[in-house]
């Protein structure tokens, strides 16, 4: 028999371990939630499909027709989503991206559908770059000597900006990092008489690995990268910069793109910024937790819940993750059976 002295703490000492004993109680202390309205799904529309398509990379995500397209849409909104980021891929592309501003084009067609189904119901976001329509698959045009001309593509961004507006899109999602972007769509907007269409910033997008999937999604051309024009995973206090240069511009909501990795980033972003901070679980990371589960490796639902919990800890005001809908759906369930 052991018979060591067993410790005792002191009278009167601090036990944290008091708020966590039971379910209730530690719901009661939270300092953070998740909320349906919190979430935002992304979702692709392809041109060429006549049914939805899986991807071998994300299961459970599909590239949507339009009418698979609007009956997702019509569940999201239905379990409390709290908007839609749309992404479009069209049938051609060419050098200039053309199918990014017809008003025919897959996104635009897209956006318009969405808003007359759905109206006011929802908030409806377009993702306002070029690399899913351009044959090089870079998100903007290219100059003579192979690089991303920056100003050129600027008149591409505002031409889409203006067809996603008049297509119906509530927010416009700028992620092609292209210095002055916001500036130039802000102007293109106010110009045309589009002064309510919200104005989000992918004002720290990371160049990074965790994108793989995503290139599957839009059937990227991309051959290269992109590290000219995004950021450097090295790199936290630029992200600082851009926010900072991004709101000067007119931005009435920023971004940090990728999600997990850039935690740090995400939550000095969010002390510092005076308008909303949204982030985006991105696609390698919910490759990660998919496949993990698979294998066995980690308990599926209560991971992705952390996942989530760990945006909204650093600051996150919403956040875009694929898992939008299944989430809204599983706290809609849960507030259900506490009431």
């Amino acid at each position: 028999m052991d018979s060591r002295p067993v410790y005792q703490l002191a009278d009167g000492a601090t036990r944290p371990r008091r708020l966590r004993t039971t379910p209730a109680l530690r719901r009661l202390v939270s300092e953070n939630r998740l909320h349906a309205a919190d979430l935002i799904l992304p979702m692709f529309v392809k041109e060429s499909l006549t049914r939805p398509a899986p991807l071998t990379s994300m299961p459970g995500v599909l590239q949507h027709t339009l009418d698979s397209l609007l009956a997702a849409a019509r569940e999201a909104v239905a379990a409390g989503v709290g908007g839609l980021m749309l992404f479009g891929i069209p049938e051609v592309r060419d050098e200039q991206g053309s199918q990014a501003d017809a008003p025919d084009g897959i996104l635009n067609r897209a956006l318009r559908l969405l808003r007359d189904e759905l109206g006011e119901s929802t908030v409806i976001m377009a993702d306002l770059c070029l690399d899913e329509f351009t044959s090089h698959g870079h998100c903007g045009v290219l100059a003579d000597d192979g690089s991303v001309d920056n100003d050129a593509t600027l008149d591409r961004y505002a031409a889409m900006a203006v067809a996603q507006a008049e297509a119906g899109a509530h927010i416009l999602g700028l992620s092609g990092m292209m210095d002055g972007q916001v500036a130039a769509v802000r102007h293109a907007l106010d110009a045309t008489g589009h002064h309510d269409v919200v104005v989000l910033a992918y004002a720290a997008k990371f160049a990074s690995a965790f994108y793989g999937p995503f290139r599957e999604a839009v059937d990227s051309q991309l051959v290269g990268d992109r590290r000219t024009y995004q950021q450097d995973a090295a790199n936290g206090r630029e992200a600082l910069r851009e926010l900072e240069l991004d709101v000067a511009e007119g931005a009435d909501i920023v971004m940090v793109k990728p999600g997990m990795p850039y935690l740090d980033v995400l939550a000095d972003a969010a002390a510092a910024s005076p308008v909303p901070i949204w982030a985006y679980q991105i696609s390698g990371e919910y490759a990660m937790i998919e496949f993990a589960a698979q294998a066995g490796a980690i308990d599926r639902e209560p991971a992705i819940l952390e996942s989530l919990i760990g945006f909204k800890r650093a600051g996150a005001d919403a956040v875009l993750t694929y898992w939008a809908t299944e989430v809204a759906q599983l706290l809609n369930g849960r507030d259900a059976e506490r009431s």
